[in-house]
């Protein structure tokens, strides 16, 4: 059967699938500083009351006696086990809740537990979660006030529990049975309203009755409905312990042997992020290809990237239209993977890949809304509504909308985005779920070309451009972006350890456009030769099928977490215009008017037609062969083509047709000397399909990309984690002139990029929290006839980048935060040939923000100090210039 053939029937009876898997859910709780208090435990019961205990004094972060734990626990043996809880159970009782740890070993555990606020929190040390559905449980209003408990996975070592009261903390009492570890939890006793201020007498836990502990499980009458257990992915803060990128499975990050870094959606409020390449800014090795300004996004990883070259995937599925201006209004956080990653998601670049997940439905009602108004006359604008549309929960709902309006520094340069995305999750059985959701975006602006290199980073005679100069026709130029997609998550759990997953996603694209192309300077230094290029339709649709299997099993002592999975992929894409006269422009003294556009250029009226089709089948084996030694296994098979055909002014068409095959491994071993301290060592390789022959009619091979890699991930403190990584890639069967054939191609190119990275994020003392990198990247052409040594453009050797905030914690100015951020990028090239360089610079962005309850009011300025700087060029007549000083203010409302 053919390829095309069978994708159609296979994405026809995956119509009838019911799909997804549903994605963890974030949201967000203040943080306040710990209160700690003294527990006691006995083998059978321990009473934990709250002692209020004054914090006299902050330390300095010198103070942090931080790096002598890890060192002295790294000499320290044998390693502690870590005990494994399985489960998580909330039962009724008279006098009030037993929340429930299920393991066989509750007698070993240890427990440090405190007040903070209204919320009971315990930390766990030397034991994980390991339930079915993922690693944390919550539950929103058990009893009449307790307001939710949670329990998560607060690192690789450390469980915590979290009991929060309506209008008070609650009373907890410790109990280890058959059945596990018993935190039985007694609601806070209603009473008026109380000042901030905590009375210095703990509150005394109730009389304990005897009868409740040989009767913990058995609901008392007026709780006849079943206890509900709502599974999430609830992050908070600046540091994030699981990622599904990395391996399409949730296992922590310090669990996998590749470099995985995330920006939450924290970080993305904090900065008021408005654009992706605005949040890579935070993640090492990432460089724009494109200005801010630009409808579309391209970014280079560890040297390599750039058009086309499908790095950008949405929750996990590929997409061709992906790189179109991606809206952050329905994104909860970005996931980075570094590195190629043709073993998980197919063909791509070999520098990483960026996940950008979307937001899910929650059981609890919540309700954002957001304003902001900054200079260049910027509005911006969003809602975000979630919540359950039955009475049991069974159908959640979630609508996200956002709108975004500016008209930029560069003159006539208006831009216009908007974007909503409804959301539905069915809980069709108690292990079966299904979520359908989609998103429509719109982007109307003109399309950025930048400015040349002479008279911006090279000397020009005349003088210096002005950086606000628009160097196209404003009356005609524009670009017209809408997509839409639509597709749903399916997820089914055979029992505790097997797992069906089935996702589906379709997206349609429509972009005409209307947008000149800089030809180059004249000798005068100041008359620019352009090209008016008119594409009246351009269109194309994007279809993934996605079907996976998940299991958990033991080959003796052994443990294995199994993927094996099937997914079918096609895409097509239509243009058809044509190339008009546009009168040469002095840069220096601008003439507009519709009048400078002529008449459409002889023989130049042209169409496209392209259609790629994938079909591959990948697996994955995570074997433990020690609670301390991990070792990760996997590979996937591609079978694409591509079927093209071009058609000229004449009539003439000329079809093409290309199939290729590729097979990308992949392995990993992690070691935990200790369980802060992660030593990596991976392997992995990628492709991507090249269409063409060479002068004798070979088709060309698949360039590939193979690296190598080696890191360190540790935990610093419990909230604050790093990780240290050197790599090397060679990009190889890159498209080289053929030296003999003039127009003609051979594949005899090498690329070569190897650095190393430093990423840093979490909380460093209660309130003051950092996420940080830094980058030496050396990426270079390595066999090539004409560039042979030459560095890759658009990299720079040395990168780095700080944001921190810090809120205050208590007194007259609680809820008073500041932040403070620097962005430096080395020195670039700006083209392959090394013909000119992007000078360095430093970045400044501060933050001051407010927020009290569900009030928060913000002001962000970027670029503080208003210094010229340049993004990224594609060659010497596109230089993107960086924007000036830009202020947003921003309020808004949670409920």
């Amino acid at each position: 059967m053919k390829l095309q053939l069978l994708i159609q029937s296979l994405l026809i009876t995956g119509s009838s699938f019911t799909l997804l898997l549903i994605n963890p859910a974030f949201s967000k709780e203040a943080q306040v500083l710990d209160v700690k208090t003294e527990n006691t435990q006995s083998d059978k019961k321990a009473n934990l009351q709250a002692v209020n205990t004054p914090i006299k004094k902050i330390p300095h972060l010198s103070e942090i006696d931080f790096v002598p734990k890890v060192i002295q626990k790294l000499v320290q043996s044998p390693v502690a086990e870590v005990i494994e809880v399985t489960g998580v159970q909330v039962n009724t009782t008279e006098k009030g809740l037993d929340v429930i740890l299920q393991t066989s070993k509750a007698e070993q555990l240890q427990v440090s537990g405190r007040n903070e606020g209204n919320a009971y929190i315990a930390d766990i040390p030397n034991a994980q979660l390991r339930l079915p559905d993922g690693n944390t449980f919550r539950q929103e209003k058990p009893l009449a006030g307790i307001a939710e408990v949670i329990v998560t996975n607060q690192d690789a070592n450390t469980i915590r529990v979290t009991v929060r009261g309506e209008t008070g903390a609650p009373t907890i009492e410790l109990f280890d049975s058959d059945n596990g570890l018993i935190f039985e939890v007694a609601a806070p006793a209603p009473s008026a309203p109380q000042p901030q201020q905590q009375p210095q007498t703990p509150a005394t836990p109730p009389p304990t009755q005897p009868e409740s502990q040989t009767q913990p499980e058995q609901p008392s009458a007026e709780t006849d409905e079943p206890i509900e257990l709502v599974v999430t992915g609830e992050q908070d803060g600046y540091s994030v312990p699981s990622a599904t990128t990395g391996t399409r499975t949730d296992t922590p990050i310090r669990d996998t042997p590749f470099s995985i870094q995330v920006v939450p959606q924290e970080v993305l409020e904090d900065q008021q992020v408005q654009r992706l390449n605005e949040a890579l800014r935070n993640i090492s090795g990432v460089t724009p290809g494109l200005s801010t300004r630009s409808p579309f996004d391209f970014y280079t990883i560890r040297g390599f990237g750039g058009f086309g070259t499908n790095n950008i995937i949405i929750d996990g599925l590929r997409d061709r239209y992906s790189s179109g201006g991606t809206s952050l209004g329905n994104v909860e956080q970005v996931e980075v993977l570094k590195g190629p990653a043709g073993a998980l998601f197919g063909q791509g670049t070999p520098g990483g890949t960026i996940n950008v997940t979307t937001k899910r439905p929650l059981s609890t009602p919540a309700y954002d809304v957001e304003l902001g108004l900054g200079n260049f006359n910027t509005y911006i604008g969003s809602i975000d509504l979630t919540g359950p549309l039955d009475e049991n929960k069974n159908i959640l709902y979630r609508f996200s909308a956002y709108g975004f309006s500016s008209e930029t520094f560069v003159d006539f340069f208006d831009i216009t985005r908007y974007s909503f995305a409804p959301a539905l999750s069915f809980r069709l059985g108690e292990n079966t779920n299904l979520t359908v959701e989609g998103s429509y975006s719109v982007v109307e602006q003109k399309n950025d070309r930048g400015l040349p290199a002479r008279g911006t980073v090279l000397p020009n005679p005349n003088g210096d451009i002005p950086l606000n100069r628009f160097l196209g026709e404003p009356s005609v130029d524009f670009v017209g972006q809408n997509i839409g997609r639509i597709g749903y998550q399916f997820e089914h759990n055979f029992n505790d350890n097997w797992q069906l997953r089935n996702s589906f996603r379709a997206t349609f694209y429509r972009q005409p456009q209307n947008t000149f192309l800089p030809l180059g300077l004249q000798e005068d230094g100041r008359t620019l030769e352009r090209l008016q290029n008119q594409l009246d339709e351009q269109d194309g649709t994007s279809y993934i099928l996605d079907t996976n299997v998940v299991g958990n099993f033991k080959t003796g002592s052994i443990a294995h977490k199994l993927l094996f999975g099937v997914d079918l992929y096609r895409d097509t894409y239509n243009s058809s215009g044509v190339d008009l006269e546009i009168t040469p422009i002095d840069i220096f003294n601008p003439v507009y008017g519709r009048d400078q556009v002529g008449a459409r250029i002889p023989d130049t009226a042209s169409s496209f037609e392209e259609t790629n089709q994938a079909l591959g089948i990948y697996i994955q084996d995570q074997i433990t062969l020690l609670e301390n030694l991990k070792i990760l296994l996997g590979g996937r098979f591609d079978l694409i083509n591509q079927r093209s055909e071009f058609v000229d002014s004449f009539g003439d068409a000329f079809p093409s047709f290309q199939q290729d095959e590729a097979f990308s491994p992949r392995f990993g071993i992690v070691y935990q000397p200790i369980p802060e301290v992660s030593l990596y060592a991976s392997y992995t390789r990628s492709f991507q399909q090249v269409v063409g022959t060479t002068f004798d009619r070979r088709l060309f091979k698949p360039e590939r990309g193979t690296q190598w890699e080696v890191g360190v991930k540790t935990d610093l403190t419990d909230k604050l984690s790093a990780t240290l990584a050197y790599y090397n890639i060679t990009r190889s069967n890159v498209l080289a002139d053929d030296p003999e054939n003039a127009g003609f191609s051979v594949q005899t190119g090498e690329q070569n990029s190897q650095g190393v990275e430093l990423d840093i994020a979490g909380e460093i003392l209660p309130g003051w929290k950092i996420i940080a990198s830094a980058a030496y990247t050396d990426a270079k052409v390595t066999e090539d006839a004409d560039f042979s040594g030459n560095k890759l453009n658009n990299v720079p050797e040395f990168g780095a980048s700080l944001w921190t905030t810090y809120e205050i914690q208590r007194g007259d100015l609680q809820g008073l935060g500041f932040g403070f951020g620097l962005f430096y990028v080395g020195e670039r090239e700006g083209d392959i040939a090394n013909t000119f360089t992007l000078p360095s610079y430093v970045r400044t962005d501060a933050a001051i923000f407010y927020q009290e309850d569900n009030f928060r009011a913000s002001i962000n300025i970027k670029n503080l100090f208003n210094i010229e700087y340049f993004e990224s060029a594609r060659n010497d007549r596109e230089v993107f210039p960086g924007d000036p000083l830009t202020v947003v203010g921003s309020v808004s409302w949670r409920f």
